[in-house]
């Protein structure tokens, strides 16, 4: 018997605890004979009561939304370092990732094709909790003398618990976030990431028989170089890159889907009624719910992050006086994330005539799974899909990269060495997540990346008052913008 490797020996040795801890987060309450997770149940429930306290924003703060992006709210002098738009591209270059591709294949194989219908739910909901907890990172952010910002949950929940005369746990929360966010960035948003980048550049360029079989660690380490290049430049040079890399990888892989959603139109309705009418079948119910809210959730979290709260750290570090201005421009993080591409994903997995047995025979897994939907209308499809999955990977590690330094930074402090230490050990764990897999790491940081869902959602919960608040001085500030033109 040939000695276990080193991931192996890893995994083994980390399995257990990993294991223990992942079912202490993913807790399954028996709903109508299914297992529902308790974390997942917290997370819906506070998207609806969002939805209804806010009067549905997630509709009717569109308008204002859209005269935020053309700049109508902006102030040069305003303190913050990036632009309502880089914010936006920065937030959704940490959600916009393998997940939208492999995410939605996964909840499919797990649910059917009505997970398709749940997953835009989620979504929908989702924004009103996006704008609650972005309106609430800029509330609370810190503007150090120098210019930087620092935001997020770790500070609203301190801040904000704080006012309301909870300051020990608002403590305690805070820090308790700042600690998941730094773990969880390094396994979600970091390793799983690269592994999934070359494991889908190794199978279009040939799979056991490819050039870079085994040299996972030389894409990872190219991977490194390209993430390192641009981290060090701190959140200036992070938005600027994805505020050119999320329209470009957005709109390669927004083509390609549409491409094959055209070539194969004839079977377009067929594909809608199976979403639709799959959503209310026994089975969509209990395991498409399930597919869509968590196993693609858990593996693909960034497919409907919202009530995780990482976005609202991005969104901190706009030029803006106006914190809800930010809320309402995250309004279309989840929308373009989960209802837009995340349904394009769905479309093209059910016009190609992949059927739900074919997922669940066919051996492939996550990102590999769409690529054979792909391959199906056109044999090279899969070599652009290869290129927009490794853009989805280094635009989520670059986000990614900044969350667990603004945990790192709300810790120690704005320590100068501290941060160029943490980014080099970012960029270390890149190519260790290229060259090995490590299921028992990955799950643990998936697990503390959901957790944080509760410190934040409780937190988003008591500080409601506030969001509205910040809403009305907007809305107030619009109309007499509009009064004295």
């Amino acid at each position: 018997m040939p000695s276990p490797t080193v991931d192996e020996q890893i995994n083994q040795a980390l399995a257990p605890a990993s294991k223990a801890f992942s079912n202490l987060v993913f807790f399954e309450l028996p709903i109508f004979g299914v297992g529902v997770p308790l974390v997942v149940l917290w997370l819906v429930a506070g998207a609806v009561f969002f939805t209804l306290y806010f009067r549905f924003v997630n509709l009717s703060g569109i308008p204002l939304a859209i005269r935020t992006l053309r700049g109508e709210f902006d102030e040069e002098d305003a303190p913050g370092q990036i632009s309502h738009f880089q914010a936006l591209a920065t937030a959704i270059s940490g959600t916009v990732g393998i997940g939208n591709i492999g995410g939605v294949a996964i909840a499919i194989a797990a649910g059917g094709p009505g997970a398709t219908f749940w997953m835009i739910v989620a979504g929908f909901l989702g924004m009103a909790t996006k704008f609650a907890e972005c309106t609430l990172g800029v509330r609370y952010r810190t503007v150090h003398p120098d210019g930087t910002v620092s935001g997020g949950p770790m500070f609203y929940l301190r801040r904000g618990l704080e006012q309301r005369g909870w300051g020990g746990a608002g403590r305690v929360l805070g820090s308790f976030y700042a600690v998941g966010i730094m773990i969880g960035c390094l396994g979600a948003g970091n390793m799983f990431q690269a592994n999934q980048a070359y494991v889908q550049v190794r199978a279009v360029t040939g799979g056991d028989a490819s050039p870079i079989d085994g040299y996972g660690w030389a894409v990872g380490l190219v991977l490194a170089l390209v993430v390192g290049g641009v981290i060090l430049g701190g959140i200036r040079s992070i938005a600027a890159v994805t505020a050119r890399l999320v329209p470009l990888m957005a709109g390669l892989y927004f083509v390609g889907a549409i491409a094959v959603i055209l070539m194969n139109i004839s079977a377009l309705p067929a594909a809608v009624v199976a979403i639709v009418h799959g959503a209310f079948t026994g089975h969509a119910v209990a395991g498409g719910a399930i597919g869509a809210m968590v196993v693609g959730m858990q593996r693909a979290v960034f497919s409907n992050e919202a009530g995780i709260g990482s976005a609202s750290i991005a969104h901190s570090a706009v030029r803006t006086r106006l914190p809800a201005t930010e809320g309402l421009v995250a309004l279309f993080e989840p929308f373009i994330d989960t209802i837009v591409i995340c349904t394009l994903t769905a479309l093209v997995i059910g016009v190609a005539g992949v059927t739900w047995p074919e997922f669940m025979d066919s051996g492939l897994k996550g990102v590999a799974m769409t690529s054979d939907a792909f391959r199906r209308t056109v044999w090279w499809f899969p070599y652009p899909l290869a290129v927009a999955a490794v853009l989805f990977a280094v635009s989520t590690m670059l986000s990614w990269s900044y969350y667990g330094m603004q945990g790192l930074t709300y810790l120690i402090g704005p320590s100068a060495g501290g941060q160029t230490a943490y980014k080099i050990a970012f960029c270390v764990f890149i190519v260790i997540g290229a060259s090995i897999k490590l299921d028992a790491v990955l799950d643990f940081s998936d697990a503390m990346v959901f957790v944080l869902c509760v410190p934040n959602v409780f937190g988003l919960l008591l500080l409601a008052p506030v969001v509205s608040e910040e809403l009305q001085k907007l809305r107030d500030h619009a109309n007499s913008a509009a009064a004295t033109e």
